[in-house]
């Protein structure tokens, strides 16, 4: 994981990584209510896939791997659904970002995959 980003920032950049995971989370957690239309089964899927990744994405949790599937979620959500609403677009690119920058200090991945002091 330190191989995927040069850092872990802390301080302010890691306090608005934190706040990007979050929304983002969030979010995500939100476009599940649009996975009801599906019947039965399907539905009940979705909405736990997309529940796991918005949790993973909140925690800090494999960030990039689940930051680029909440973002390839909420674009099949446009395309297969035909909305097109600003707001999904939106929170598509803030996924993408996320995946890009990394989790920040803040999170399980650099406490679990971030730089180690051997003394």
């Amino acid at each position: 994981m330190q191989r995927l980003f040069s850092t872990f920032p802390n301080s302010w950049p890691g306090l608005g990584l934190l706040i990007l995971r979050f929304v983002a989370g969030v979010s995500l957690a939100a476009v599940a209510h649009l996975t009801g239309d599906l019947a039965g089964t399907a539905s009940l899927f979705a909405r736990c896939v997309v529940g796991g990744v918005a949790l993973l994405i909140c925690i800090g949790l494999w960030t990039p791997l689940a930051a680029f599937t909440g973002s390839a979620i909420q674009v099949m959500v446009i395309t297969l659904e035909h909305r097109f609403e600003l707001s999904l677009v939106l929170c598509a690119a803030m996924g993408v970002s996320l995946a890009m920058l990394g989790p920040g200090a803040w999170s399980f991945d650099a406490r679990l995959f971030g730089r180690k002091r051997i003394i």
